[in-house]
């Protein structure tokens, strides 16, 4: 998306930095501090570029840095910029065996220091260059920029490429910082704190820089590689350098916005101001927040199933699949609302949230971003909660996550508890304490199945979906077709009732594996597995209930190992080669499904994703049960043979 400036920006920055260097690799030219520099009315933007692969194999970062470009400063502006963090650059001057400094001010963009290549993931890196920067291009008003990939609280920002993908977590970040300038909640030192980066808007960052700086830009969902819209915010800075960090914000994301409707990846786009003084009461709203649900779990651990139902229904980030993989951030203030009737401080919590985040833009499916999103153990991974107790903000959720998943508490829990005037944690019922698994299905008169649990479901159960096989016995084969929601629940009385109407997705008539990610009253979001190119990917798939229209928004690579999120959202574009992918077992043996490549076909104009009548055959549902600890329990198949149009439903008897 940004290719299309790299020409620009060679040309340019090849006279700059040669003017800069005199042609002597060994010696980096020395700082030249502008004379505004420090005085009132100066700005001064640090920008940590970590290439990553997103500039090694796409120019991302050499793109920005040619809208930058575009840009002509006054002598009051400053932006300085550490390069580094990629195998290759797009361009003949950046050199990826360094850590580069450059300036790019009234002057043009001057190349004034190097340094020996060091992870950029790492505190002691980020803290060299803050504190570089601060003693030569010091201003009244100074904002910090990260540009990379983004990993939630957990996994932190600046993921280095040359060095196995090291990244920045929050506690790095606060200790490179705190290194440089002295916090301070009454005085923050820096006017924003700004994230190019995926994922990166919540509660445990906003709390990390709240002793800082005076506000916070960032997104809550992943972003798309076109990011920031550098030339539009930056010109704007240029214009008006006597704007402070809440004026900038807005232009930030307002820029944003319109760079991302330029390319149409904005449908799932978030980005928020946040007014970092408002951060405490905000805190102290979440942990009141959490405390209530820690108290109503201990007097009855039922409480975490329906905890549990109103986080799946909440608005989350990243993808959250088996598919995709896990972030586990949701945003705090659509838990809130969908936890209200349980919890009377939720709605502390909202009024906290609309003091603090300022502003915010959003696609229409991103509706429900509040600006901050917060910790949910979606997969139910100790390991991965554990990650997310050492940097998360607040004890409360934290105690109420692991008593949820362990059940049971360490000792500052227990007496974080006593406090609470209890001295003892009740057992959590869950999947492996009830006889569900195989748990065998009827058929009514309407030749609909049904699943009957008893009351006892609304205790136990997170969640309930199926999954939707494809059975051939003739020859020994299964395919499955993917996983979904669409059922009738009565929860009060715990029976569930399949809704099975002979189609499911597909593309360009090509039948699809599709996941379920999210679910709404308005939409639900869908990943599908795909080969792109040749490449794996997820393609992003929602589904409208209001227009009752399907639409593909695009296609990411998911969460990798690492729990770095893929920024680059890929449009699909005419020629594309497209295969999807389903996945086989046999029917007769205990082998484990693997992945099947099915359909190949060329991406056009009028490429859709929709639902299409399934072929005749034969299909198996299963109904899927989860509780709040991420165990799952499996109902026996109900059999639907379909053919010309009528469905004959049967059960095992």
């Amino acid at each position: 998306m940004k290719k299309k400036w790299i020409a620009l920006f060679l040309s340019c920055v090849m006279a700059a930095s040669l003017c800069a260097c005199g042609g002597d690799e060994e010696e980096a030219a020395s700082p030249s501090v502008s004379a505004a520099s420090g005085e009132e009315g100066t700005w001064s933007i640090y920008w940590y570029l970590c290439g990553s692969d997103l500039e090694s194999g796409g120019g991302f970062a050499t793109g920005d840095l040619a809208e930058l470009m575009e840009v002509e400063l006054p002598e009051n502006v400053n932006v300085v910029i550490e390069t580094g963090g990629a195998s290759e650059w797009q361009n003949d001057v950046v050199d990826a065996s360094k850590l580069q400094r450059w300036v790019y001010n009234s002057e043009g963009l001057n190349l004034v220091d190097e340094q020996p290549s060091a992870s950029m993931g790492d505190a002691e890196t980020l803290a060299d260059f803050l504190s570089f920067a601060e003693t030569n291009y010091p201003a009244e008003k100074t904002a910090v920029v990260f540009w990379n990939h983004g990993g939630g609280s957990v996994s932190g920002a600046s993921f280095d490429e040359i060095y196995g993908y090291d990244s920045l977590t929050l506690d790095e970040m606060y200790a490179a910082f705190s290194s440089v300038w002295e916090p301070s909640e009454e005085e923050q030192p820096l006017e924003l704190v700004g994230f190019d980066t995926c994922l990166m808007a919540t509660v445990d960052v906003a709390n990390t820089f709240s002793d800082l700086a005076h506000y916070l830009v960032a997104s809550e969902e992943t972003e798309p590689a076109n990011g920031w819209y550098y030339s539009q915010w930056v010109g704007a800075l240029a214009e008006n350098p006597d704007m402070d960090g809440e004026e900038l914000g807005k232009i930030i994301c307002d820029a944003y916005y319109a760079g991302c409707e330029e390319v149409g990846t904005q449908d799932n786009t978030t980005l928020s101001l946040t007014d970092l003084s408002k951060v405490g009461p905000l805190l102290k709203a979440y942990e009141t927040f959490g405390a209530e649900a820690l108290s109503a779990a201990c007097t009855d651990p039922a409480f975490f199933s329906q905890f549990a139902r109103a986080a799946s229904q909440s608005e989350n980030y990243g993808g959250n699949t088996k598919e995709q993989g896990y972030t586990n951030m949701v945003d705090l203030g659509h838990m809130a609302r969908q936890s209200s009737g349980m919890l009377g401080s939720a709605q502390s919590v909202l009024d906290a949230l609309d003091a603090c985040v300022l502003y915010q833009v959003g696609g229409q499916y991103r509706s429900e971003a509040t600006g901050l999103s917060c910790y949910y153990s979606y997969n139910g991974d100790v390991n991965d909660f554990n990650g997310y107790a050492g940097v998360g903000a607040g004890l409360a959720f934290k105690y109420f996550y692991a008593y949820e998943l362990t059940g049971e508490l360490d000792d500052s829990g227990m007496e974080y508890i006593a406090d609470m005037d209890f001295t003892e944690l009740p057992a959590v019922e869950n999947l492996l304490s009830v006889d569900w698994d195989g748990k065998a299905l009827e058929v009514n008169g309407d030749g609909v199945s049904y699943l009957t649990l008893g009351p006892e479901a609304n205790d136990i159960l997170a969640g309930i979906g199926f999954s939707l096989y494809y059975v051939d016995e003739g020859n020994d084969m299964m395919l499955l077709l993917g996983t979904d929601n669409d059922m009738e629940a009565d929860w009060d009385n715990g029976i569930f009732y399949d809704n099975f109407r002979n189609v499911w997705g597909s593309i360009d008539g090509n039948l699809a594996y599709m996941e379920l990610s999210y679910e709404s009253e308005d939409y639900n979001l869908y990943a599908v597995p795909v080969l792109l190119n040749g490449e794996a990917y997820n393609l992003q798939v929602v589904y409208d209930f209001n227009t009752e229209e399907w639409s593909i928004l695009g296609a990411r690579q998911g969460i990798d190992d690492s729990g770095m999120a893929d920024k680059e959202l890929r449009l699909l574009e005419e020629g594309d080669e497209l295969t999807t992918i389903w996945y086989m077992a046999s029917v007769s043996g205990e082998d484990e499904f693997e992945a099947y490549t099915a359909d190949t076909f060329t991406v056009t104009a009028d490429t859709a994703f929709g639902e299409m009548e399934l072929p005749d055959g034969s299909y198996s549902m299963v109904y899927e049960m989860r509780d709040a600890m991420d165990n799952y329990a499996y109902s026996d198949a109900v059999f639907f043979d379909c053919a010309g149009g009528e469905i004959t439903t049967t059960v095992y008897e």
